[in-house]
């Protein structure tokens, strides 16, 4: 279970005081997976950072009983300066795991050929976000976080291959997806939530969440 319990963030953003959520109080049970509808602008990237642990309350508890992954995009734990190789074996020893396993799974599923072997701080948007993809599939989680907002990759065959591993992964785990479109939450969600102006309001169905959430956009 995932549980927010009286949290509140906000930013100064030097004119005004940009609230993200305002003693907001929810749960995400295992097996229950959640689509978030916000508009642009209203802190859906800093709300899945917060979900992660990447980022701290303002005030109020945030409690993770259970296995929580980094967002789909995030590449703060991958250090530029090492090779995806160093990369994968350093992630692997962090998460308790079997260096040499995490290795071949993310050589096999990314596709750097040589370019694993070099630095990631040489490689271009799309193959960092498949070495990001690569690692979050080789780690298995409880609750996999995805925003909308981060990158994603225009390679055909890795999409082939990581969304057929990514499906059997939401057989047995659970989602939590943040976008300003229904039509995305689709695929993942019954249930939905509608974040805006620092108020997060649960809904019963995607279909309720979506009948506010286009009656006050």
């Amino acid at each position: 279970m995932l549980e927010f319990e009286n949290v509140s963030k906000s930013f100064w953003t030097g004119q005004q005081r940009k609230v993200i959520l305002d003693r907001a109080t929810f749960r995400v049970e295992l097996g229950k997976s959640l689509g978030i509808l916000a508009p642009n602008g209203t802190g859906k990237t800093t709300l899945v950072n917060m979900m992660a642990g990447l980022e701290k309350p303002d005030e109020g508890v945030i409690r993770r009983n259970c296995r929580v992954s980094f967002p789909l995009g995030f590449m703060g734990g991958v250090v530029s300066r090492h090779t995806a190789r160093e990369n994968c074996r350093y992630v692997a020893r962090l998460y308790g795991l079997d260096p040499d396993y995490i290795e071949a799974f993310c050589r096999w599923l990314c596709g750097l050929e040589e370019y694993f072997e070099m630095p990631v701080g040489t490689y271009s948007a799309g193959m960092k976000a498949r070495l990001n993809f690569a690692l979050l599939l080789a780690l298995e989680f409880d609750i996999y976080l995805i925003d909308e907002g981060m990158p994603s990759t225009t390679d055909v065959e890795f999409n082939r291959k990581a969304g057929s591993i990514l499906r059997d992964r939401l057989q047995n785990a659970t989602v939590i997806v943040v976008s300003h479109q229904a039509k995305t939450l689709e695929k993942f969600c019954r249930t939905a939530a509608v974040l805006r102006d620092g108020q997060f309001m649960m809904f019963d169905s995607l279909e309720e969440a979506k009948a506010l959430y286009d009656y006050e956009t």
